[in-house]
């Protein structure tokens, strides 16, 4: 059924504009962004197939809002009926959402908001297919200053250089930081090589007089910190 077969008034953007988003359920507002299906396939099936989970072949859709805002351009383009157009679209919500967090952590302590901060590293490093290592660095009043991926790889010691980190963070005058790297296996769990790297660095950067905050474990749709596991 296509949008203009519905009535009026559970069109979702007729719907949306009288009863306001929270009125709509995941596949009707993506369907808003979308405009419209492809041929034998309208736009609230083509939605919702976007959000239905993954299928074990890698077909499938990305298991809700979330996977599919950290969707990379690459996994949006072998989506049947999203073209450069409807796939830009998608790219530039996700890079808002990035963008919002953001000036959100900028504005404010950043653990006022730990949700916050957890879905920012989310949204910047969940969908990578290989292990990123990254540092959110933090004024005195723990405040966003910047983020930045330095490494690349499976990390450990060796491979996560502390000499680069205390010298960025010298760059950025911070006064914290948050670590953060991304699991492409989907499990959150810290690895002993995890827990390790983090005392190190903890270490080196104190001998700057920076702290370590945390360190942030991210997967797509999950997050876990090492600091509230007592690991930091």
């Amino acid at each position: 059924m296509s949008l203009k077969d519905l009535p009026t008034d559970a069109q979702p953007r007729e719907k949306l504009l009288a009863r306001g988003p929270a009125a709509l359920a995941d596949a009707e507002l993506l369907a808003i962004l979308l405009r419209t299906g492809i041929v034998g396939k309208g736009v609230l099936q083509l939605a919702q197939e976007l959000l239905d989970p993954p299928a074990n072949d890698g077909s499938g859709g990305f298991g809700g809002i979330a996977g599919l805002l950290q969707a990379s351009s690459d996994d949006l383009a072998r989506i049947k009926g999203l073209g450069p157009a409807k796939c830009a679209e998608l790219i530039a919500v996700m890079e808002l959402a990035r963008r919002a967090l953001a000036q959100q952590l900028r504005t404010r302590e950043a653990f006022d908001s730990p949700d916050a901060v957890k879905h920012y590293l989310q949204l910047h490093l969940a969908h990578k297919r290989h292990e990123v290592f990254a540092v959110l660095f933090l004024d005195s009043q723990h405040r966003l200053i910047a983020l930045e991926e330095l490494f690349r790889g499976t990390l450990t010691q060796t491979s996560v250089y502390p000499r680069e980190v205390v010298l960025r963070a010298l760059h950025h005058h911070a006064s914290a930081v948050v670590l953060a790297h991304n699991h492409p296996s989907g499990s959150v769990q810290p690895s002993r090589a995890d827990e390790v790297l983090t005392q190190t660095l903890k270490s080196t950067l104190a001998l700057v007089d920076v702290r370590v905050l945390d360190h942030i474990i991210v997967a797509p749709g999950q997050a876990l910190s090492m600091a509230e596991q007592g690991l930091v």
